[in-house]
């Protein structure tokens, strides 16, 4: 079982889409957890409605500072944003998605990342999957 960490920079969107495609996509057969840099109070409203029309509910979840643990404790973090702010860790595969951060765009544009996101977390799950 791996474990995977997605970090950007507020965990209010991009890594809070990417934690629940995983979780779906994996079922169970792998772990996740999302982060921010510099977390928001909240996961962004935009994010929340793209997520529950394919129904995923982020609506209970709550962004989380970025730990040097939970980099420890993961496999593969997967970056989107945060540039130098991600603590490195030696031997941690890293991979950096570039995304646009989905806050206060419309819900089209929120709807791409989130297929977008999806479809990169289903190749790196079949990845996982072979070891």
């Amino acid at each position: 079982m791996a474990h995977a960490l997605f970090v950007c920079l507020h965990n209010a969107g991009r890594s809070q889409m990417s934690r629940a495609l995983f979780e779906r996509a994996a079922a169970g057969r792998h772990q996740a957890e999302s982060a921010g840099t510099q977390p928001a109070e909240r996961v962004h409203p935009e994010v929340v409605e793209a997520m529950s029309e394919i129904g995923v509910d982020v609506s209970a979840e709550t962004p989380r500072k970025l730990t040097r643990e939970m980099a420890e404790r993961a496999d593969v973090v997967v970056t989107m944003g945060c540039g130098d702010q991600c603590p490195y860790i030696p031997g941690k595969r890293y991979v950096d998605w570039e995304l646009p951060d989905p806050s206060g765009l419309p819900l089209d544009e929120v709807r791409a990342i989130r297929d977008e996101i999806a479809g990169r977390v289903e190749a790196l799950v079949r990845e996982l999957d072979r070891g």
